[in-house]
C-alpha cells in the first residue's frame, strides 16, 4: 500500500512508545496538550512558523476524548486503527483517510505494532493555496467538504480510497516531503500536492463513508443534488431515505443554512457556468441541460448570480 522505505521509518518504536511498553500507565498529556485540558494543541507539535507537519500515530496506548486545535488527518499505511469519532465507531483501514475539523470530538482506541498510521497536522490557513487549485464548480457538496476542513466545526470525514492510486501516490509524495528535511520549497509543494489530493477526493465523493444520523442524511441529499441536479426533487429525495418531506427540509436548512431549491439552483447555476465555459453548447442549451425549461429564468436568476448573463459570461470566459 506504501513505499517500504517509509513504512520502514514510521515503524521505528518512539522514546514515547518505549516507555509505554516498559509499563508506563498511558500517554504523556503534557506532549499533547496543556493541563486541565483536553484540547490538542498545534503549539505543542508544530515547530514555530510552520503551518503542517507529520508524526506516526502513537502506538500501543489509549486516547481518551479529545478535540484539536488545528484539522488532522489520518492516513492508515498498514493495519487498523479504531476512533469513535463524534461518537460513531470507525475502524480505519490500509490505504483510508480520516479528516477531522477542529471541533471534532475523538478518542482511539490502543493500536498495535504492525498498525502504522500517520497524522498530518495542520493549520487551516495551509488550505488557502490548495483550494485556489480547485476549479469553479464549488458546488453545494464540495462546499460541505471544504468548509469540514477550513471551519471551526465537528464534521468528520472518512474517504475509502484504498484503490484509488492518484490518492495513494499524492499522499506518498507528501509524507516523502515531510519527512525528509533537505527538500527544497517543502511549504509550496505540500500545499500544490494537497490541492492536487483535494482535486481527487472531490471527483471521489462516492468513497465518502456515510456516517448515521442527520450528518448522513445531509450528505446523502447533497450528494443526490449533485447526481440528480437536473431532474432531482425534494420529494424523491425525501422518499429514498423514508423520511418526512417537512422534517428533512427543516434539517437541511438546520444543517446547511439553505433550502432544499436553493442548493439545487446552486449546484445548476454552477454546472451551468461550466458548460458555458467548457463546451460549445448554445446558451439556451446549456439552461435545458442543467434542468429549467424555463429559459427567461435561467437567464435572469444567472445574472443575478454573476452579475452578466451567460451569453457575456461566455465571452468573458473565452476572452
Amino acid at each position: 500500500m506504501i513505499n517500504e522505505s517509509i513504512l520502514n521509518r514510521l515503524k521505528v518504536i518512539s522514546p514515547e512508545e518505549a516507555e509505554l511498553l516498559s509499563g508506563a500507565g498511558g500517554i504523556r498529556r503534557g506532549i499533547y496538550m496543556e493541563a486541565n485540558s483536553d484540547v490538542i494543541d498545534a503549539k505543542k507539535l508544530l515547530d514555530s512558523g510552520r503551518l503542517i507537519t507529520i508524526r506516526p500515530h502513537t502506538r500501543f496506548a489509549y486516547f481518551p476524548e479529545h478535540s484539536h486545535n488545528y484539522v488532522e488527518v489520518v492516513y492508515m499505511c498498514c493495519g487498523t486503527t479504531t476512533h469513535i469519532a463524534n461518537g460513531r465507531k470507525i475502524e480505519l483501514k490500509p490505504g483510508e483517510l480520516l479528516f477531522f475539523g477542529q471541533g471534532a470530538r475523538q478518542e482511539i482506541l490502543p493500536a498495535g505494532e504492525n498498525d502504522i498510521a500517520v497524522n498530518f497536522i495542520i493549520l487551516p490557513q495551509f488550505f488557502d493555496k490548495a483550494l485556489e487549485m480547485l476549479d469553479e464548480k464549488e458546488t453545494p457538496l464540495r462546499k460541505f467538504i471544504v468548509d469540514s476542513l477550513r471551519n471551526d466545526n465537528a464534521n468528520c470525514l472518512h474517504f475509502q480510497v484504498s484503490d484509488v492510486p492518484p490518492v495513494q501516490n499524492l499522499i506518498e509524495n507528501l509524507i516523502w516531503t515531510l519527512i525528509d528535511p533537505s527538500v527544497p520549497n517543502r511549504r509550496s509543494i505540500c500545499q500544490t500536492t494537497m490541492g492536487l489530493l483535494f482535486m481527487q477526493l472531490l471527483n471521489h465523493t462516492d468513497r465518502l463513508a456515510t456516517p448515521s444520523g442527520e450528518e448522513a442524511v445531509i450528505v446523502k441529499v447533497l450528494r443526490y443534488i449533485e447526481e440528480n441536479y437536473r431532474t432531482g426533487t425534494l420529494t424523491e429525495i425525501a422518499g429514498l431515505l423514508h423520511y418526512d418531506l417537512y422534517g428533512l427540509s427543516r434539517e437541511i436548512v438546520r444543517s446547511t443554512g439553505h433550502t432544499y431549491k436553493e442548493l439545487l439552483q446552486e449546484k445548476r447555476l454552477t454546472q451551468a457556468a461550466y458548460f458555458l465555459k467548457h463546451t460549445t453548447l448554445h446558451v439556451d442549451e446549456v439552461g435545458d441541460a442543467v434542468g429549467y425549461s424555463n429559459l427567461s429564468y435561467f437567464h435572469r436568476i444567472f445574472r443575478e448570480k454573476y452579475g452578466i448573463t451567460p451569453k457575456k459570461y461566455r465571452d468573458c470566459m473565452s476572452g
